[in-house]
């Protein structure tokens, strides 16, 4: 049987989770549910969210995959043999699918405005016409499922080239040129006129905007910022070495997801306040309203085209984690070569995008719920697949898994100390289900 292959350094084994992690999410929601909720104080609670849920659930992961250098199925029924765990795996990998389907839209629409900020597409134009020019794209079928398609493309390309020529280089550059690309903007957010305005929105910590609201929103940002749940970060570390420690990748993994999603809010607020911008959220701040800033900056062509190649870099690495998933699945539990795991994947990705490229245009009749299919697989991945997952990863490795396995992979077989061990446990046994409880509560609706 061949070795399997791993990463090759712990950089770019970080890399590689650190970009899993880091998605829209940190840029387009992040900094608007901070300033609308308090502040500074919702930054607290987010960190607290991370402490106690993100930190310990990412550990989770990493330690079924690590301890048995195996896909999600295979880990499962390694670790609990004769027992029926490992059919959760089939929940993940439908997610991974319904999340890529959706989110590969949108990092359609970001190379479509990439490629019009390389032209100069973007400048000299009013906010109504930047409106205007977003709406007649989603509204444009061959554009949006083009656009969507060589996304798809590029993305499985890149896994084409293996865990170490693929996914950990390509994950080494991207990665660090985003940090390079977001401290540069925030240098020049803060030279703006009236930042201040803009920093105190993000960071001023008004406790009196901090409803239960608010803090629900924190943990279900941090939960799903970290892009836990769905076995991403079980498949790569499948694939990192024995003599890591898990510990300190769990946390430098959601720091730096967190430093993005902070940076993110210096990058972003500053110049809104500066140029009289009402703060917001979702496709219209990238789409529509941080066209219209870049504009009215000086080198507005530069930083219009820096901003869509940042926020390339971050979609495309997440949906390289995402694609790991199957693709893994199908090489070590149908024995299907990786030429063929990605043919196929990438035959049912395809078709899943191009329904939710579809729906803001020729399947636009379409609904279930009042929602039509793109943001039906956007609130089943975030409302119901992702939850499912980080409730049943806490709850196995906190109550079910041997607690041997776990303090193994904690302490390196006993070389390295194991004093986050009893910390983990009673989050992942106690803080960590209930706080998803609430979370899937909140967002579907039952409670708000």
């Amino acid at each position: 049987m061949a070795k399997r292959v791993g990463f090759a350094t712990r950089l770019g084994a970080i890399a590689a989770a650190v970009g899993s992690a880091v998605g829209l999410g940190n840029i387009w929601r992040f900094p608007y549910e901070a300033g609308v909720n308090g502040g500074g104080a919702f930054i607290l609670v987010y960190i607290l969210c991370i402490l106690v849920m993100g930190i310990p659930v990412i550990l989770s992961e990493f330690i079924i995959g690590r301890s048995t250098h195996s896909n999600m199925k295979a880990a499962l029924m390694k670790l609990s043999p004769g027992k029926k765990y490992y059919l959760f795996t089939y929940i993940c990998i439908l997610g991974s699918f319904i999340v890529i389907g959706f989110y590969s839209v949108v990092c359609g629409w970001i190379i479509e405005y990439l490629y019009q900020a390389a032209l100069g597409g973007l400048s000299g134009h009013t906010p109504q016409e930047y409106s205007d020019m977003f709406t007649s794209l989603i509204a444009n079928p061959w554009r949006c499922v083009g656009w969507t398609m060589l996304f798809l493309i590029l993305n499985f390309m890149v896994m084409s080239r293996g865990i170490e020529k693929g996914i950990e280089r390509v994950a080494s550059i991207m990665m660090p040129l985003l940090f390079v690309i977001l401290i540069i903007f925030c240098v020049k957010s803060l030279l703006l006129p009236g930042a201040g305005k803009g920093l105190r929105f993000l960071f001023y910590p008004d406790f009196s905007q901090l409803s239960l609201r608010g803090v629900l929103d924190a943990f279900g940002q941090a939960f799903l910022s970290l892009s836990i749940g769905i076995s991403c970060l079980v498949t790569y570390s499948s694939y990192f070495k024995d003599n890591t420690s898990l510990t300190k990748d769990a946390a430098t993994v959601a720091i730096l997801d967190t430093l993005v999603a902070i940076l993110s809010g210096v990058m972003i607020f500053p110049a809104v306040f500066s140029f009289g911008v009402e703060p917001t959220a979702g496709p219209r701040l990238i789409f529509e309203v941080l066209p219209s800033i870049f504009q009215q900056m000086s080198g507005g062509y530069v930083w219009a085209l820096l901003f869509f190649l940042l926020v390339f870099f971050a979609s495309l690495t997440s949906t390289i984690s995402l694609s790991e998933i199957p693709i893994t699945f199908l090489i070590e539990e149908h024995k299907q070569t990786r030429p063929k795991a990605i043919m196929w994947t990438a035959l049912f990705t395809f078709m899943l995008a191009t329904l939710a490229a579809l729906s803001f245009n020729v399947l636009d009749d379409i609904k279930l719920f009042g929602k039509n299919i793109f943001d039906m697989m956007d609130y089943a991945a975030s409302n119901i697949f992702m939850l499912l997952g980080g409730l049943f990863t806490a709850v196995y490795v906190g109550w079910i898994l041997d607690r041997k396995v776990v303090h193994d992979q904690l302490t390196n077989g006993g070389r390295l100390k194991g004093a986050a061990e009893p910390y983990l446990i009673f989050c992942l046994r106690y803080v960590a289900p209930v706080s998803i409880f609430f979370i899937f509560l909140y967002l579907t609706g039952i409670i708000y």
